[in-house]
C-alpha cells in the first residue's frame, strides 16, 4: 500500500486541489455572478464590449448572447448591482450585427452536452466553468496574427509533404506528453508549431511549466503555458503529435542491398551564449558530414572550439550511400559559403579560433538543398543571401 495521502497523489496527476469555500449565495447567484465575471475580462482585456458575428472568436460570441439574456434579467441586474464595474448592464447593444446563433448554438460549438443540461429556464447561465477551465479554454483560443508568418510558412508546407510522404507519422498525444522547442502537432484541425520555449516556471503545486510560442498554421499564434498546450492536446481526439522526419538514404528511396552507407550529413544549432549566435540562434546552422555515430561526433562539443564551445542541438539528419562524404560536404559549404559566418572565438587555451560549417540559413532552406540534390537539380539553383532562399539560376 502507498504512503501518499489522496492531496499527494492528486498534486502528483497534476490536479489542483483547494478547499471547499463555503457561501451565502444560491446557486443561481453563483452561476450569475461567475458568468458576468468572464464578460468584465474580456471588457478589461480588449477594451471593448464583446461582439456575436461571424468571424469573432467563439467565447466572445458567447459573452455577447450571455450580456444580453443578463440586461433583460431583472433578478440578474439586482444581483450585478455591485459588480458591474465598467457599467457594462447600462450600455446599449452587445452586439452591433447579431445574427441568429443564440447560446445554446454557441454553446453546441463548443461540445457543450445540451441534453444533458436542465433546458426548462432559459435565463440559466449553462456550463459555468471554474476558473482554472476559464483560464486554459481562454488561452488555447485567444491568438493573435502571427506578424512573421512568412518565415514560418516553409516550415509548415514542408512538415505537410512530410507527412503525405510518410517521412513524419501523426500519434495520438498521450503516450508521449513532452513538449519540446521546434516540435509539431495537430490540435483543433490546425498544425501547431513550438517557436519558442520560455524559462522554466516553478508552479504552486510543486509541477514546473513554461511559457511557449506556439505559431498556428492559419497564420496565428498564441503565448500560451506548455501544461495549457498539453491539457488541449490531451482533451482533443484529434491532437496528434508529428514525429520527427526520417529522411531515408540520400540519392535513393531505398536502400539496396549492395550500396555501402557512407555516412551521415548533420545539421546543428548551436547553444553558445555569444551575442549574435543568441540573436540569430534560429538561422544559424552547422552542417557537417560523419562517417560514424553523430552523438559521438558532437559529444564534448562544449570543449570544441568547432562547436562555439557550447553544447549543440542536432535538428536534421540525412543518411548517405554511395557517395564521398567529404565531396558531398564541400557542396554543401559551395552552396552556402555566401552565407557563412564571420565568428572568432578563444578557445581553451586561449588561442582565437575562427570556426568553419557555421552559416546564417533556415534550416526548410538546407532541407531544400537535399532535395535538389536527391532529384539531381542542385547544379541549377544558388542561394540568394540577402532573401535567404534558394533561386534558379
Amino acid at each position: 500500500m502507498s504512503d501518499l495521502s489522496a492531496d499527494e497523489i492528486l498534486d502528483a496527476l497534476g490536479v489542483e486541489v483547494t478547499p471547499v469555500k463555503t457561501s451565502a449565495l444560491t446557486p443561481f447567484e453563483e452561476r450569475v455572478i461567475a458568468g458576468f465575471e468572464d464578460i468584465q475580462r474580456f471588457f478589461e482585456e480588449h477594451k471593448r464590449l464583446p461582439v456575436n458575428s461571424e468571424g469573432r472568436d467563439i467565447f466572445e460570441r458567447l459573452y455577447a448572447v450571455r450580456l444580453e439574456q443578463l440586461r433583460k434579467l431583472p433578478q440578474a441586474l439586482a444581483i450585478l448591482a455591485l459588480h458591474d464595474t465598467h457599467g457594462l448592464l447600462r450600455v446599449g447593444p452587445a452586439a452591433a450585427n447579431i445574427d441568429s446563433l443564440n447560446e445554446d448554438a454557441l454553446l453546441a460549438e463548443l461540445g457543450v452536452d445540451l441534453e444533458a443540461q436542465p433546458t426548462d429556464d432559459i435565463t440559466v447561465l449553462r456550463h459555468v466553468r471554474s476558473n482554472a477551465e476559464r483560464r486554459n479554454a481562454e488561452e488555447i483560443a485567444n491568438r493573435t496574427p502571427c506578424k512573421n508568418f512568412n518565415e514560418f510558412q516553409p516550415l509548415f508546407e514542408q512538415a505537410e509533404r512530410e507527412l503525405k510522404s510518410g517521412n513524419r507519422t501523426a500519434l495520438r498525444f498521450g503516450r508521449d506528453a513532452s513538449i519540446q522547442l521546434h516540435d509539431f502537432f495537430i490540435l483543433d484541425g490546425q498544425f501547431a508549431y513550438v517557436a519558442e520555449v520560455g524559462d522554466t516556471i516553478k508552479m504552486e503545486t510543486g509541477h514546473d511549466d513554461a511559457r511557449l510560442r506556439v505559431i498556428f498554421g492559419n497564420g496565428t499564434e498564441s503565448n500560451l503555458l506548455l501544461r495549457s498546450l498539453q491539457k488541449a492536446l490531451w482533451k482533443d481526439e484529434t491532437g496528434r503529435r508529428l514525429t520527427v522526419p526520417d529522411m531515408g538514404p540520400l540519392f535513393s528511396d531505398t536502400q539496396e542491398q549492395d550500396d555501402i552507407e557512407t555516412g551521415t550529413i548533420y545539421v546543428l544549432r548551436s547553444k553558445s551564449s555569444h551575442p549574435y549566435v543568441s540573436e540569430h540562434r534560429e538561422l544559424i546552422h552547422k552542417i557537417g558530414v560523419t562517417g560514424g555515430k553523430v552523438e559521438t561526433r558532437i559529444s564534448g562539443a562544449d570543449k570544441d572550439a568547432t562547436y562555439l564551445l557550447a553544447d549543440v542541438e542536432v535538428v536534421a539528419t540525412y543518411k548517405l550511400h554511395n557517395i564521398n562524404r567529404v565531396r558531398m560536404e564541400n557542396l554543401f559549404h559551395k552552396i552556402f559559403s555566401s552565407a557563412q559566418i564571420d565568428i572568432t572565438i578563444d578557445d581553451r587555451f586561449g588561442n582565437s579560433v575562427k570556426p568553419r560549417e557555421w552559416f546564417l540559413v533556415p534550416l526548410h532552406v538546407i532541407d531544400q538543398a537535399v532535395q535538389h540534390i536527391m532529384d539531381g537539380s542542385i547544379t541549377e539553383v544558388i542561394y540568394d543571401t540577402p532573401r535567404a532562399q534558394l533561386v534558379r539560376t
